[in-house]
Order: C-alpha cells, then sequence, then structure tokens
C-alpha cells in the first residue's frame, strides 16, 4: 500500500512504497535533523510556517519554506544551524520541559560489513557518498589491501611508525592497520564530519579497540570486556586534514578524499618524515582519463587528449602533481607504485628530503609528444632551447606523409619509472603472509610489469631474510674473537650493505621499465587474424626487446620496440582470413602493407572503370586514388 510522507505535501512527495519512503525519510528528513535528549526534530516542509508573499506583476508567488519545529515551545524556524541555538538558549534558561507530546527517536539499525577480519557498522546509503556521511566503498577493497602491503613494507623497516588515515569516513583502513600490525604502528583516524568521528568511535569499540579522543584514553569497560586480549589504542581526531597534517608529524600518511587529492599535497609533504611514505587515492577518473580534459587542466595544470595509453597518463599526471608539491617543501620523491584501475588511480611514493634529490625529481618532470596519427609517443629532450622541428624526435614519418599538424604537447608528466621493484616484491611477501588473496595477483602483474619479463617465478621466502644474512651470517663471533675487532667488522658489513643496496638501486634505475605500452588490438591488421597476446611476446622477446604484459590495459604490451617494429612483428604472424569475414578493428597498415593494397586497390579500379581508364590521364589519376583513400579511411 502506498503511504503519503507525513512531512512533505502531496505536490512535493506523492504517496509511494514502504521502501521508498524510507529512503526519503531517512536522506531528507533525517540525516538533517536536530538532536535533543534522545528526540530528533526533522525538518518540515508542510505549509505551517507562514511565508512572505512575493508579488511579481499581477500574480502572487507563495514560495513554501522548510523549518524546524521547536519542542519546547511553539516556534518555527528556518536554518538548522539557528535551531540548534535557538535549543541551546532554552538549556542555557533552564527550559528542558517538552510543551508536545513527542515521540522516541528510532534506534537507527547500523548495518555490520566485515571485511579483512575486521568489522564495521555503517548507515544505509553508505556507498552513495552524497546521501551519507560514512560513506564506505566495497569496491575499493582492493585499494585497501595495497596500502595495507605497503604500509606492512614500511613497518619491517622501523617501528614503531605513526601513521594517518586522514579521510577515516567509517575508520575501516585503520582498524586494519592497528589489528593486524599491532603494536609496530601507531594509527590516527582522521575526519571532520562529526557523525563520522562518531561512527568511528563506535567500530572502535565494535572491534574491542581503546579510543584516544582529545588526548585522553576513553575506555568501553563493556566493550572490552569481551575480550581483554586487544589493548590497541587508536587515536580518533576531529579536524581539517590539513591541519592535522600542519601540525604534526606522521611516517605513512594516506590521502583518499572524495575526488582530487591536489588541494592536501602541499601539507601532506610539509611534515612528513624522512624516507616516509605518502600514498593517495585520486577518484577523479572523469578528468585524469581525459573525459573532462577541461577540469585535468585546472587542477593538475596538464594538457591531455584521450589516447589507447589513457590510464598510465592519468597516473603519471598524479605524480607530476605529487613531484611538484614534494619539491616546494625542498623534498624529492621516489615512486614505489602506481596503480590506474576503473574506480581510482593510486600513487604510493617514498620521500627523500634535501634540495638535491628535489632537483632530480622535477627534472623527471617533461612534456610528451603524442602523434595522433599513429598514437607513436616520445618524452620531449630535456634543456630550454627551442628546437626548429620537434616533429623529428618521433620515431613516425606521419609528418612528413600527411597533410597538416598530427602531433600534440602533453603534460607536464612524470617521465620516470612507476615501480619499484624490490619494494613490490616484499609487499608481495606480506599480502601472502596476511592472505590478502584479492591484492597477490595484482602483485604478481606489477612485480613482471616493474621488470619488464614475462617470467612469472617467485620465491615463497622472505626478501627480508637475504637482507639479514648479509648483514650477519657472514662473520661469525667465536670466542676467541675480541669485542673490538667484532663491532668494527660488523660496521664495515653494515657500510658494505649500504653500499651495496646504493649500487642496486643506481642498477634498477638504469634498466627501468619502458614508458608507455601499446594495445594490440588497436594495432591488428584489418582481415588478418593476429595471433595470441602471449605467444607475440614471445616473438617480440626473441626479436631482442624488452616485453611484458602491463596491469593498465588486459590487451596492452609493454615494450622498448619502436612502433613500426611493433606492428611489422605483429603483421609478420598474423593469418589472413578466409572465412567469417574481415576482422573488424581499426586499421593500422606498414609501409609493405600499404604498398600492397594500393596495387590491389589500383587493379580493382582498372577492372571495374573501363571508360576512365580510356582518358591518357586515368593511371595518374588511379595512383593519386589509391595512394590516399585506405589511409584516409584508417583515420575515419
Amino acid at each position: 500500500e502506498k503511504k503519503p510522507c507525513p512531512l512533505c505535501p502531496e505536490e512535493k512527495f506523492k504517496a509511494c512504497y514502504s521502501h521508498k519512503l524510507h529512503r526519503h525519510l531517512q536522506n531528507l528528513h533525517w540525516k538533517v535533523s536536530v538532536e535533543f535528549e534522545g528526540y530528533r526534530m526533522c525538518i518540515c516542509h508542510l505549509p505551517c510556517r507562514p511565508v512572505k508573499p512575493n508579488l511579481i506583476g499581477d500574480q502572487t508567488f507563495s514560495k513554501m519554506g522548510a523549518h524546524y519545529h521547536c519542542i519546547i515551545c511553539s516556534a518555527t524556524i528556518t536554518r538548522r544551524t539557528d535551531m540548534i541555538g535557538h535549543i541551546n538558549r532554552h538549556v542555557n534558561k533552564g527550559e528542558t520541559e517538552s510543551r508536545f507530546i513527542t515521540v522516541p527517536a528510532p534506534k537507527s539499525s547500523h548495518e555490520v560489513l566485515k571485511e579483512s577480519a575486521t568489522d564495521v557498522q555503517v548507515l544505509p546509503n553508505y556507498s552513495t557518498p552524497q546521501k551519507t556521511d560514512s560513506y564506505f566503498n566495497p569496491k575499493m577493497k582492493l585499494n585497501r589491501q595495497l596500502i595495507f602491503c605497503a604500509l606492512a613494507v614500511l613497518a619491517e623497516e622501523r617501528k614503531p611508525i605513526e601513521c594517518l588515515d586522514a579521510f577515516g569516513a567509517t575508520g575501516i583502513m585503520g582498524l586494519q592497520w592497528a589489528k593486524h600490525l599491532r603494536s609496530s604502528v601507531k594509527v590516527t583516524i582522521n575526519d571532520c564530519n562529526e557523525n563520522s568521528v562518531t561512527m568511528i568511535h563506535e567500530n572502535c569499540h565494535l572491534n574491542k579497540m581503546k579510543v584516544k579522543l582529545n588526548t585522553k584514553e576513553d575506555d568501553n569497560d563493556e566493550a572490552m570486556r569481551d575480550g581483554e586480549e586487544n589493548t590497541d589504542t587508536i587515536e580518533v581526531t576531529k579536524m581539517d586534514a590539513n591541519v592535522i597534517m600542519h601540525l604534526r608529524s606522521f611516517d605513512f600518511i594516506h590521502l583518499d578524499p572524495f575526488g582530487t587529492s591536489v588541494n592536501y599535497l602541499d601539507s601532506a609533504f610539509r611534515n612528513v618524515r624522512n624516507l616516509g611514505i605518502v600514498s593517495l587515492t585520486s577518484t577523479d577518473i572523469s578528468s585524469l582519463y581525459a573525459k573532462a580534459q577541461h577540469v585535468a587542466l585546472r587542477h593538475y595544470g596538464c594538457n591531455i587528449v584521450r589516447t589507447e595509453y589513457y590510464k598510465e597518463l592519468a597516473a603519471r599526471i598524479v605524480i607530476a602533481a605529487v613531484t611538484r608539491a614534494a619539491a616546494r617543501c625542498n623534498k624529492g620523491i621516489e615512486v614505489l607504485l602506481a596503480v590506474a584501475l576503473e574506480h581510482f588511480v593510486l600513487v604510493v611514493v617514498r620521500v627523500l628530503r634535501g634540495p638535491s634529490p628535489a632537483d632530480d625529481s622535477a627534472k623527471k618532470i617533461r612534456y610528451l609528444i603524442h602523434c595522433q596519427w599513429c598514437e607513436e609517443r616520445i618524452f620531449q629532450k630535456e634543456g630550454n632551447m627551442v628546437e626548429e622541428n620537434p616533429y623529428q624526435q618521433l620515431p613516425c614519418d606521419c609528418h612528413g606523409s600527411m597533410p597538416g599538424k598530427t602531433a600534440v604537447v602533453l603534460g607536464p608528466l612524470w617521465s620516470g619509472a612507476l615501480f619499484n621493484t624490490g619494494f613490490l616484491r616484499r609487499m608481495l611477501f606480506e599480502a601472502v603472509q596476511y592472505g590478502l588473496d584479492e591484492a597477490q595477483p595484482l602483485l604478481k602483474t606489477l612485480v613482471c610489469e616493474a621488470e619488464c619479463t614475462t617470467l612469472k617465478h617467485f620465491s615463497t621466502h622472505s626478501p627480508y631474510d637475504e637482507n639479514k644474512q648479509e648483514e650477519c651470517g657472514v662473520y661469525i663471533k667465536t670466542p676467541n674473537t675480541s669485542a673490538e675487532s667484532y663491532l668494527v667488522h660488523r660496521k664495515r658489513k653494515s657500510d658494505e650493505v649500504i653500499r651495496n643496496a646504493g649500487k642496486r638501486q643506481k642498477s634498477e634505475n638504469s634498466a627501468e621499465h619502458p614508458a608507455f605500452y601499446y594495445n594490440i588490438h588497436r594495432h591488428s591488421i584489418k582481415g588478418m587474424n593476429m595471433p595470441k597476446l602471449n605467444k607475440f611476446l614471445n616473438y617480440l622477446s626473441e626479436a631482442g626487446y624488452r616485453v611484458s604484459r602491463t596491469h593498465f590495459d588486459p590487451m596492452g604490451v609493454r615494450t622498448n620496440a619502436p612502433l613500426a617494429q611493433f606492428k611489422t612483428i605483429l603483421m609478420k604472424y598474423s593469418t589472413p582470413t578466409y572465412a567469417g569475414g574481415q576482422a573488424e578493428g581499426p586499421v593500422h597498415l606498414t609501409e609493405d602493407v600499404q604498398a600492397g593494397e594500393q596495387v590491389q586497390a589500383a587493379a580493382d579500379c582498372k577492372a571495374e572503370d573501363d571508360e576512365f581508364l580510356e582518358d591518357d590521364k586515368s593511371g595518374v589519376a588511379v595512383a593519386m586514388f589509391t595512394k590516399d583513400y585506405p589511409t584516409h579511411c584508417a583515420a575515419d
């Protein structure tokens, strides 16, 4: 049976079924209500408050005004803040008795969700950020697991570490940190919304954890009575994210606002400790994925277009913004991880203090030259001198063979590596240790992508054991060994380990993965069956090129082979389609294939148009036609 809303006129909200009415009351009336001594004063849209009519011409319009009813007196007040002040004045005067028959507010039924052995209470419409204060997105589980692995790796390097979840919402991420890493981390969960802070407080008690709120420990005896084994303490703060990052220093900071995170980068790098980690999740994919290019220019200062490698382009845009923010604070960065999936772009960087690392990082921000005809791309050369012909930097010759301007300048972008192989291997080890099944396949793909190889051999032993063996397993102290010589040897050995680590980092940087990737479907040949992706990777590897798959695109190939050679090998191992019609897809032909099709097109024209061939200039006309027409068809 359909029921009307008791707080709205019929012309504003028509009668509907109970589930829709419940959603309407929750989102429109209950969310903006004012609470007083266990009762809630919901906003009312009925014509019970006299509104001054507006006279326009000969017509009189009376606007329906939303208002609150005071439960103590008969006043009707429009604004919520004025209503709160009105109630406070009644309390200061000692007037707390209601003059109306009130109905107690029903107890809110919170749904309890479980993720990675952590329970959280969520409000209705928890997956819609516009309709709830405590936003919880189940689709971001993989993102939370990757961030947890990065924090676990940092916790193995030094203990304890202070970590901040700047946008707590339900507090799920900070609770997972404290519950699994325990004494290795000191977790601070922050949110500027009062309802979210209350929800975080309740979720901490739900997981049997102490809450340190406003520098005082708030112990819930009833919550701790069921499980005394967990004595971890989580600090919950209510302030703006920029403020808390300016006031305090942290070893690990995670930023996950709703939308872009560029407004918080300066504060994040202001007080972060040396060799600390800053991770940020950007969900403004409409601008990063070139659907709203003007927004990307406004937020990130980058000029972008839609390309086949748009996801990697988005990751490099975010890293460039991070690099500029760190450089303003005299800090450099080392990119540990960059992931761009359907719903988010995740970037994890390590902070390197000092003007020299800042300068080195800033030099890696460069512009990209992108050919819009064949989608070849290359970063501009370093230097401030203006080149006479920038098209010469592109490996392709589209500018010479095509009329007009064929390339655009994109950026500025990050031109360095997107992954750190050693850090990714340690993240994979932590994912196996804590049973994070969803993150393991992605991390294996990232390790192969960072090394630019198709081999998938991963050791099961801890990567930390090798460092311990290098430090402690070579020299054994015997009873005849003096303490001084033993300490001197340990010091020399530690210095040697540091030098070896620096050498390994330089070698990794010199052999970093190629920039960007090619989509095999995008460059397939019309009328040809292309080889299987794994076989094609082997063909490229046999030709002497580095090659791997990429997580940015399931059909993408990351390789250092030029696009012309990429197409040549693809054409070499493609087979003609004799049945089932021609293969669908855009046409991108090599020079040999173009010449062959030109000859075939010329033969077809001669067979079909005998009258046209009788003209003396027909051969020139046909040659001009067959030279231009197939290429322009490919562009269309």
